[in-house]
């Protein structure tokens, strides 16, 4: 979640070629075998869409630092 945050820092949103306005981001996605983040930009006025693409690093997360649940449910008791 944090690299989308930080490449949707770093972009420029592109101009619409059909109506020449600053077109509105969409959505972005992590497509990891081609190491991009896809970002997906429509325009508000043709409905037109375009896609940017960055590229990022692979990072790896040790298995203690990944995100885990607050509450463990545990089945049986009573």
């Amino acid at each position: 979640m944090d690299q989308l945050k930080k490449t949707m820092a770093q972009l420029d949103p592109p101009h619409c070629p059909n109506c020449r306005i600053i077109m509105r981001w969409l959505r972005s996605e992590q497509v990891r075998e081609e190491r991009i983040t896809a970002h997906l930009f429509v325009c508000p006025n043709c409905k037109r869409a375009q896609r940017s693409d960055t590229k990022f690093k692979a990072i790896r997360v040790p298995s203690d630092k990944l995100a885990s649940p607050q509450f463990r449910v545990e089945r049986g008791g009573g």
